[in-house]
């Protein structure tokens, strides 16, 4: 049986897409390239990287210069529009169990990405997938038992969903929200329950629980999942809270929260909430960015967790994740660059499991 795993299973590579000249970043350039090689130095340290880039030969070169172990690296030529390989990477299923100790058939889930309701240029980003399925399909490893691991590619360019708009918790449940997939030139005219329907049927998932709140000003995503609440072993929730009423982010907040409240497990319990701090708004000149602690990255051992230079917030963020994930390593990742084009550290990944 094939199941989604949850981002703290095992997993083999976590994929980063990697800025260039012809991308939003080009002004800052250098500053995003140097919070990328931190993220590439956390990842290659613990699992496999995989990093699709426009100039391989170059970006190959940087990594190696930075003293990252290019065995733990594949460095995949492809051309791209921008860096979100959250959204536009492959989601992947796997065969129950998801284990690190044996080897598992796969199913890279290729869908189509539109660039968040066609408001940027996505057709670059939307072919990486095939791309890069040749690549990597053969690389998985093996375990005890099987002389080799079964991975397959399935397409699904005929509907629109990207990776940071669903959260699973690797039993059944997935996480997502309703201003994100029922918002405009995504998957119109499928209704809630159609498309309730095809995620269960294409993630494999047994039910779908909707948030209906939850609102960051200068979100371009309408609402991603993985910006708001965010899944965490044993029945966990992290969210972002707000207690600051003068906050314009306050009542929608309230409102997820009260919502969170309500929600219970497969088991039929309330879920075990864990509130993340709001950061103090940050702006891009008088534009205000969506800022939020709860864009962290799981990872081998670890946990990628965005900070923007706020000590106090970002301590406490740091201290909430490690009580969802103890035995993990907390490894803060100065955003403020990430943050200018509307993403953090979540969005900028795409992890594979084992």
């Amino acid at each position: 049986m094939m199941i989604f795993p949850a981002e703290w299973n095992r997993q083999w590579a976590v994929q980063l897409t990697w800025p260039h000249a012809e991308t939003d970043w080009k002004p800052y350039l250098e500053e995003i390239t140097h919070t990328y090689l931190e993220m590439a130095r956390a990842i290659a340290a613990r699992e496999l990287l995989i990093v699709v880039a426009q100039d391989a030969e170059a970006v190959s070169a940087r990594l190696a210069s930075e003293g990252i172990d290019m065995s733990r690296v594949i460095v995949h030529a492809c051309p791209t529009n921008d860096t979100w390989a959250r959204d536009h990477g492959f989601l992947v299923l796997a065969e129950e169990p998801a284990s690190g100790d044996a080897c598992s058939a796969k199913q890279f889930l290729d869908f189509k990405f539109n660039g968040w309701g066609e408001k940027f240029e996505a057709d670059k980003d939307n072919a990486i997938n095939r791309s890069l399925f040749a690549t990597i399909s053969d690389r998985y490893p093996c375990g005890s038992g099987m002389s080799e691991p079964t991975v397959g590619y399935q397409s699904h360019l005929d509907f629109v969903l990207e990776g940071g708009s669903i959260e699973s918790d690797g039993k059944g449940t997935v996480l997502t929200t309703s201003c994100c997939l029922l918002a405009p030139n995504r998957n119109q005219p499928l209704t809630r329950s159609q498309i309730e329907e095809q995620l269960k049927a294409r993630l494999q998932a047994k039910r779908i629980l909707w948030i209906d709140h939850g609102h960051l000003t200068g979100d371009d995503t309408d609402g991603h999942i993985d910006t708001l609440v965010r899944m965490a072993p044993d029945d966990t929730l992290l969210y972002m809270g707000c207690d600051d009423p003068r906050d314009e982010q306050f009542d929608d907040l309230k409102a997820m929260e009260a919502q969170l409240k309500t929600l219970l497990t497969a088991d039929g319990k309330p879920f075990r909430l864990l509130k993340l701090p709001s950061p103090s708004p940050v702006y891009d000149e008088e534009e205000r960015l969506p800022a939020t602690y709860a864009n962290f990255l799981v990872i081998n051992g670890a946990v990628l967790v965005p900070t923007y230079a706020q000590p106090g917030t970002d301590r406490e963020a740091l201290r909430v994740i490690q009580q969802a994930f103890p035995d993990r390593e907390m490894i803060p990742i100065d955003s403020r660059t990430i943050i200018r084009q509307h993403g953090s550290v979540h969005c900028c990944t795409m992890q594979f499991p084992l």
